[in-house]
């Protein structure tokens, strides 16, 4: 019965859809290109409106939903909340015409705000929160932050063809297989979601033949939202998965959010202005393709949730295993994608003539205090896992009282080490091989200091070599990934976002390597390189900094033929003037322009007198 009314909602919303478009289009209800949206040509509005009816009709049949009006049951003074099904429908209903008043007259986003706090209120008046804390007050105040802020979440996302739909699809999924046996009424209606959703998205995904609006938008998150918050007010595993499970499930809208928020807010921009400067065009700027962003932001839902399921079925001492890198992983991706310029450095106002610009200046270029805060976790991880390499499910419990007492001394002792070697003093973005044997060199300090305090506080008692050794391991793997990932981040943004004249770089030598660094790093220069020829023969078909070297001098023709350049850069010094009047003739019958590289030192003569 379950799996036919998800195949019913399937098969609804893939009837609805079509029909919504075709009466947009006739209405003329299009969502037309601005400098703020992301697509180029006029699409159908109203998708939402599919989606609800779709969602709605499967609700009402379930069985035991026969009133439209929630009941409260009071006895002994404790009160009983409505089926689920009943809140769930009533609220995104509300939800759904708030959003649809928004898409036909474009209400304000204070009077959208002030709707959405009066569904949320009305949603915890009937019962249902986070039960994240003791205290009902702010248990009461979390749980309508928390819906009012996932299904503003949602709205945001919704800002790339197939993501809103697909990643609201994957949280979905993952929530009916965390209610699957345990909870039936939010299993089905969690099934229902996954089927709407999968309708829809044959239509919404790139290319989109129509758009949901804040209709589809604000319900898809207001039902997660509240989806998310029963399992964690009816959570029956460890406390941690009450409090992680709702935020892995939903990590991508929770990302973007925050991330478009603070940089926003940063750059004295409304934060709640669209803009393209969202995960997904950051993404894109990238070098992406549309649907590969898309595609990655799956996949990033698709492991979040997967987190998600293991923390559930999870003891609270073997959560962190997974909690901490997933959470490191998202934290490096959301320092990654922000470091992509999409305004330009004058919007940046508030960074400028603030008291508080220092700190900010600290955090967003020399970005050394927030190297000291991941490492801070990184070195608490890399011990905790050391433990849980080292002992079984059985025995850990046993030693995890020693491993939490001696956690912050070993804190303490890493950092120390990580500061007394020169960690902090490498410049963010540049790894070189002295980096690496300063890393090495400080992990390998860390160590020392670490058995030598285990020794001296704890008399080694309780302690095993091994857990040492290995602990070793995870701190430098961490220590050289991290910063090694830095580095790998932005030299792929540069080859991606490399613009202008294509051109063949003649020399895969040492000046040919300056070359092309120079290349990656100076992008003023609108040179955009595709690979190198070279008289060597033996240099043909290798590599050189990931760029191929695809022949030599004597099959230019061809090679333009096949790769359409539109110059040839010279990168040896000093080519014999009858060799370097070849090339110009070669490459003036082929239609090319032809630059010399050089790197020059001038002496200047201080010309002033002196007595």
């Amino acid at each position: 019965m379950v799996q036919l009314l998800a195949l019913a909602s399937f098969i609804l919303c893939l009837i609805f859809t079509p029909i919504v478009r075709c009466v947009a289009i006739k209405r003329g209800w299009m969502a037309n290109p601005t400098k703020e949206r992301w697509h180029k040509k006029p699409t159908a509005l109203m998708g939402g409106i599919a989606i609800y009816l779709s969602m709605a009709i499967a609700l009402f049949v379930i069985d035991g939903f026969t009133q439209l009006i929630p009941y409260i049951t009071v006895t002994n003074q404790t009160i009983e909340p409505p089926p689920l099904a009943s809140t769930l429908w009533i609220g995104m209903t509300l939800i759904f015409l708030l959003g649809l008043l928004d898409d036909f007259i474009h209400i304000k986003p204070h009077t959208k705000l002030i709707g959405q706090i009066l569904v949320a209120s009305l949603t915890t008046f009937l019962g249902f929160r986070l039960q994240w804390v003791t205290s009902l007050t702010l248990d009461t105040t979390l749980t309508i932050i928390w819906i009012v802020g996932i299904t503003n979440a949602f709205n945001l996302i919704d800002n790339m063809d197939g993501l809103c739909a697909g990643i609201g699809l994957i949280a979905a999924a993952y929530l009916a297989l965390l209610f699957f046996g345990s909870s039936p009424e939010a299993y089905i209606a969690a099934l229902l979601l996954v089927g709407t959703l999968a309708g829809f998205l044959i239509y919404n995904f790139s290319p989109a033949s129509i758009f949901m609006g804040d209709s589809g938008s604000l319900m898809i998150g207001f039902s997660l939202a509240l989806l998310s918050l029963y399992y964690a007010g009816t959570a029956t595993t460890a406390s941690i998965a009450a409090y992680v499970v709702p935020i892995m499930m939903l990590m991508v809208p929770i990302l973007d959010t925050t991330m478009v928020t603070m940089i926003r807010l940063l750059s004295g921009r409304k934060a709640s202005v669209g803009g393209k400067d969202h995960t997904s065009h950051r993404l894109v700027l990238m070098g992406l393709t549309e649907r590969g962003a898309v595609l990655f932001l799956y996949l990033i839902g698709a492991v979040s949730g997967f987190a998600g399921i293991f923390v559930s079925k999870s003891d609270g001492l073997t959560s962190p295993a997974v909690i901490i890198p997933v959470s490191l992983t998202i934290l490096l991706m959301g320092i990654y994608l922000a470091q992509i310029r999409v305004y330009p450095e004058k919007e940046f106002s508030l960074l400028r003539n603030r008291p508080y610009t220092p700190i900010l200046l600290e955090l967003t270029y020399k970005r050394q205090l927030l190297l000291v805060l991941l490492d801070f976790f990184m070195v608490a991880f890399s011990y905790y896992l050391s433990y849980r390499l080292r002992f079984d499910k059985s025995v850990f419990p046993t030693i995890f009282p020693i491993f939490v007492r001696s956690l912050p001394a070993i804190i303490a002792c890493k950092l120390l080490a990580f500061f007394i070697m020169g960690v902090y003093r490498g410049i963010w973005g540049h790894m070189s091989t002295n980096d690496v044997y300063v890393q090495l060199k400080a992990s390998s300090l860390a160590t020392l200091l670490s058995i030598a305090a285990a020794t001296f506080i704890y008399r080694f008692e309780g302690f095993y070599k091994g857990i040492f050794v290995m602990d070793w391991l995870v701190t430098t793997g961490l220590l050289l990934g991290t910063r090694g990932s830095f580095r790998i981040f932005l030299d792929t943004v540069k080859r991606k976002t490399m613009s202008g004249d294509t051109v063949l770089i003649y020399g895969a030598g040492r000046g040919g390597e300056i070359l092309l660094r120079e290349l990656l790093n100076n992008q003023r220069l609108g040179l955009k390189p595709i690979g190198f020829i070279d008289d060597d023969v033996l240099k043909v078909g290798k590599k050189l900094l990931g760029f191929p070297i695809l022949g030599n001098f004597k099959q230019l023709p061809s090679l333009v033929e096949a790769h359409q350049p539109n110059g040839v850069l010279v990168s040896f010094a000093n080519p014999n003037g009858n060799h370097f009047k070849n090339i110009q003739k070669h490459c003036l019958r082929n239609g090319l322009f032809v630059k010399k590289f050089a790197v020059e030192l001038t002496e200047i003569q201080n010309k002033a007198k002196h007595p």
